[in-house]
């Protein structure tokens, strides 16, 4: 279970990152995507990104 957690958290960073990435611009992948140069997505990126974070600190205290 707490693989399954890990990977979780993980998927969720790097989520987050992609999020960032393409909300800013810098990642216009695929290029129909509504999320391209949308602000919003900035925000919901870096929310998600430190979720995980916390996810993977919380995992590491027990």
């Amino acid at each position: 279970m707490r693989i399954a957690l890990h990977c979780f958290a993980a998927l969720a960073i790097l989520m987050g990152f992609v999020w960032i990435g393409q909300g800013s611009g810098h990642f216009p992948y695929p290029a129909s995507s509504f999320m391209i140069d949308q602000s919003p997505w900035i925000m919901y990126g870096a929310i998600l990104a430190l979720a995980g974070v916390a996810g993977l600190v919380m995992l590491r205290r027990r």
